[in-house]
């Protein structure tokens, strides 16, 4: 079905640099929890937690949707 009201469903860098950092660092964190290596896993922990405020800065910078 397309989208005929205008509807981007997020589809921005920001956004999409947001999910592609969560989903890495929830990687290399569960690759730290199976091999056993605490620093991997609070690396990967790191990244997923700071995901969303390289989203945010990435959509105060210009790179998001427009507020409606």
């Amino acid at each position: 079905m397309s989208s005929s009201h205008g509807e981007d469903h997020g589809s921005t860098p920001a956004a999409w640099t947001a999910v592609f950092l969560c989903i890495i660092g929830f990687l290399i964190g569960g690759a730290g929890l199976v091999t056993g290596i605490p620093a991997l896993a609070i690396v990967g922990g790191a990244i997923a937690v700071l995901s969303p405020i390289v989203g945010k800065a990435m959509s105060a910078m210009g790179l998001g949707a427009a507020a409606k």
